[in-house]
């Protein structure tokens, strides 16, 4: 059944608040560019939250403002339960530590190897590490999907769902409690797709993070979400399970499953 806009996002437990709360969220670029139009959505601990809309729906703009890569014009995100709109850079840097965010290309700097590419971000943030802890880290998150033995490669010799995989491990090294999936499987094979979206799944169970993950690819959805939300017109449109907006009685909503 669809949740329209009127009601409360659901949490998982009301005594439990939110990981993340965007409230009524505007964002408007140039003079009549509406991208977002009163967003209100919540991230549940431990949830992997799908985020389904045509382009331009402001899937994209709304992740990118909680990191505050993006102002918005008005409204509230809560992060952790502080306003990250109405704190100071270093205690925002805190909170971006904690959160991880894995853009569509993997975002890896080419004129390093991928042992520098993740020492690098490790180092960046974690500067009282020697370099034994480096390497030992660097090795841990390589592991953790399932690509060790490219640890000294450089990113012009990895494909596609490598680049993507070490994207990942280069986020989970520094433990983030927040994961932000920008389109994880664009661009990539069915089978390499499947696989990404494994991962996922695998390190929000192992890893227990609570992620948003923006996707056009359905399977990836019907494989790792535990709540849908779908954008329309800045807004959300509908709410529910894979299973449940499958089925909807809105066309519309029905059209992405088909």
């Amino acid at each position: 059944m669809t949740e329209k806009l009127h009601k409360e996002p659901k949490t998982k437990d009301k005594d439990q608040s939110p990981i993340i709360e965007i409230k009524d969220l505007h964002k408007t670029f140039g003079k009549d560019n509406t991208i977002l139009k009163g967003l209100t959505l919540v991230l549940n601990k431990d949830e992997n939250l799908v985020v389904l809309g045509k382009s331009g729906s402001g899937k994209s703009v709304t992740i990118k403002c909680i990191v505050g890569l993006i102002e918005p014009d008005e409204g509230e995100i809560k992060v952790f339960g502080e306003n990250v709109l109405n704190i100071s850079k270093n205690e925002l840097n805190a909170i971006r530590v904690r959160i991880g965010f894995l853009f569509q290309s993997g975002a890896l700097y080419d004129s390093m190897s991928v042992r520098e590419n993740l020492a690098f971000t490790l180092s960046k943030h974690k500067r009282d590490l020697s370099a034994d802890e480096i390497e030992k880290e660097v090795m841990e998150a390589l592991e953790s999907v399932g690509l060790a033995e490219a640890v000294d490669k450089m990113p012009s010799e990895l494909s596609g769902g490598m680049r993507k995989r070490i994207g990942l491990a280069r986020t989970l090294i520094l433990k983030p409690e927040i994961i932000l999936y920008d389109e994880p499987t664009t661009g990539l094979d069915t089978i390499t797709s499947r696989e990404i979206s494994e991962l996922i799944l695998d390190i929000k169970n192992k890893q227990k993070t609570s992620s948003i993950i923006i996707t056009h690819d359905m399977a990836c959805a019907k494989l790792t979400a535990d709540r849908i939300i779908v954008l329309k017109d800045g807004i959300i449109h509908a709410e529910g399970t894979y299973e449940e907006l499958e089925k909807d009685e809105d066309e519309w909503v029905r059209s992405f499953f088909q």
